[in-house]
């Protein structure tokens, strides 16, 4: 029991410690914990989709709301080419001063800088894209889309830096230019797509839901979304791997109640011949099937404690220097996660799986103590 709760303390701290970082990760790439953008814009990314006066209301944002930052986003779909290559990508129209605080892409600028102003002719490219354009820092690169208008727009920007955030995808087909080059060039009239907010922790954010929505223009249609709306299969991914994980757990539980099971049998059959003694003394079996209850209550508290104790050494200890998995670097990256892995102590991880073991191993101890009241004492005295 001891050994079951120290696997289950540290295996169930590492999963959920696991959980945080991939949500943390995720949503500081792009989505942020909670967006303000035009009903429909989620599923649909059309350009006429906006957020009117959006850099105004995002300021407002800012001031009025606490332990949050906010940065403000246009974005479409357009053709960038270099000298030799053209390809289809997803521009993104950024603040530049706030956006690092609401996103770890500028973090992720291994080649070059990060863009400088909101009105320079930059961009910033991923590292797939910037080699299969061929270009480099300080080469041109032309846009090519439809603006709002649905006008012909066109502008030529300056690579200042190549970001690598280790998803292919990611790097192959995102851009960010400064957001008054985009709604100079894209023809927004002061318009934008998203207004990215980021807590100071994702607790928050069924409190500041309401209040966001307090401080939107009156006559507004605008949506206010959390990052469960935002991501959904994020949270679908989550909810897979702990079903999963669940019934691994639930195994080694039976595993240790069948063992707990077989111990106290074994127990109240080698002392059958003390029972019976006993009982043709005048003590009831019921007392005696309390007993063992008493007996494997104590068993299993003393499995508790100390494998709740020995689980959480163990993940203290890792908690401060991670656990690293050989070999799963590139599939830790396809879900935003670091090479190293920190456990997450908590009191549901270091004691809910050994309350659980507990409540099992007193389920089975409830046949030895039943099977106490079958026994005839006279044919119990007579076991050797």
């Amino acid at each position: 029991m001891v050994f079951a709760n120290m696997l289950l303390v540290f295996m169930m701290s590492l999963q959920l410690g696991m959980y945080g970082l991939m949500i943390d990760n995720s949503l500081k790439l792009f989505t942020g914990h909670m967006q303000v953008q035009a009903p429909g814009f989620k599923d649909e990314q059309k350009m006429r989709q906006t957020v009117p006066d959006i850099l105004p209301l995002a300021h407002s944002f800012r001031e009025q709301l606490a332990h949050v930052q906010v940065a403000a986003r246009g974005s479409t779909f357009a053709l960038v080419s270099s000298e030799d290559r053209s390809f289809g990508i997803a521009i993104l129209g950024v603040e530049a001063a706030f956006e690092p605080q609401v996103s770890s892409v500028p973090g992720l600028v291994d080649e070059g800088r990060y863009l400088a102003s909101d009105d320079a002719t930059e961009i910033v490219v991923g590292r797939v894209l910037a080699r299969n354009l061929r270009a480099g820092i300080g080469d041109e690169l032309t846009l090519l889309g439809s603006g709002l208008d649905g006008s012909f727009a066109a502008t030529v920007v300056t690579v200042v830096g190549i970001f690598d955030s280790g998803v292919k995808d990611i790097d192959r087909s995102i851009a960010q230019i400064p957001i008054g080059l985009f709604q100079e060039t894209f023809f927004m009239d002061g318009a934008g797509h998203q207004i990215v907010i980021v807590a100071d922790d994702r607790d928050m954010i069924p409190a500041l839901m309401p209040q966001v929505t307090g401080l939107l223009p009156p006559d507004s249609n605008l949506a206010v979304l959390d990052w469960n709306e935002l991501q959904p299969g994020l949270k679908q991914a989550i909810q897979a791997d702990m079903a999963s994980s669940f019934f691994m757990y639930f195994i080694l539980v039976i595993l240790v109640s069948f063992s707990v099971l077989n111990t106290q049998l074994m127990s109240v059959l080698e002392r059958t011949r003390e029972f019976g003694i006993v009982m043709a003394l005048g003590l009831r079996p019921g007392k005696l099937g309390r007993l063992v209850l008493l007996e494997t209550a104590l068993m299993g508290s003393i499995g508790l404690l100390l494998g709740a104790v020995a689980g959480g050494l163990l993940t203290a200890w890792f908690s401060s220097n991670g656990v690293v998995f050989p070999g799963m670097d590139e599939m830790a990256a396809q879900f935003n996660l670091p090479a190293r892995m920190y456990p997450k102590v908590s009191l549901l991880t270091l004691f809910g799986g050994p309350a659980i073991v507990f409540a099992f191993t007193l389920v089975a101890a409830i046949y030895p103590a039943v099977r106490l009241n079958w026994q005839n004492p006279v044919d119990s005295m007579r076991v050797a």
